[in-house]
C-alpha cells in the first residue's frame, strides 16, 4: 500500500468518525431547522418585496429623485436584499422574519433603520427620506 493510499485511507475514516458523531448529527439537524423555519417565515416578505409594485414604484422615484441631483443610483439584488447605491449613500432592503427593514448608512456608517410595509407605506416618501437625508 503506497503512502498516498494509506494517507486517503486515514482521512476517510475520520470523515466517517465525524459523521457518527451523534451530537455533532444533532447540532447540525437543529441548525438546518432553524435556517429553515427563518426561511419559512421570511418567504412573504421576500416575494412582497420582489413583486409588489412598491418596489418597483421605489425604483422610479429613486432614479427621479436621482436624476435631479444629479447622481446615478444603482440598484443590486443580493439573494434577498435589495441595495440601492447613490454615490455615498446606501439604502438596503432587508426581508426579516417581523417584515421589511430597510438600512439607510452614508460612506458604510449606519445613519437610520426604519420598518417598511409595501401595502401600506409610499415608495415615493421613502425615496425622498434616504436621498434628501443630510
Amino acid at each position: 500500500m503506497s503512502y498516498l493510499d494509506n494517507l486517503e485511507n486515514n482521512l476517510k475514516a475520520l470523515e466517517n468518525q465525524e459523521q457518527r458523531d451523534p451530537e455533532k448529527v444533532k447540532r447540525e439537524r437543529e441548525r438546518r431547522d432553524a435556517d429553515r423555519n427563518a426561511a419559512l417565515l421570511r418567504a412573504p416578505h421576500v416575494e412582497a418585496l420582489k413583486t409588489s409594485p412598491f418596489t418597483s414604484d421605489l425604483l422610479t422615484h429613486c432614479r427621479t429623485i436621482g436624476r435631479g441631483q444629479r447622481v446615478l443610483v444603482q440598484f443590486t439584488w443580493l439573494d434577498e436584499i435589495l441595495r440601492l447605491d447613490a454615490k455615498p449613500k446606501r439604502m438596503e432592503l432587508t426581508p426579516t422574519a417581523d417584515g421589511i427593514v430597510a438600512v439607510f448608512s452614508n460612506n458604510g456608517t449606519e445613519t437610520a433603520r426604519e420598518t417598511v410595509n409595501p401595502q401600506s407605506d409610499d415608495p415615493a416618501a421613502l425615496a425622498q427620506r434616504w436621498l434628501t437625508a443630510p
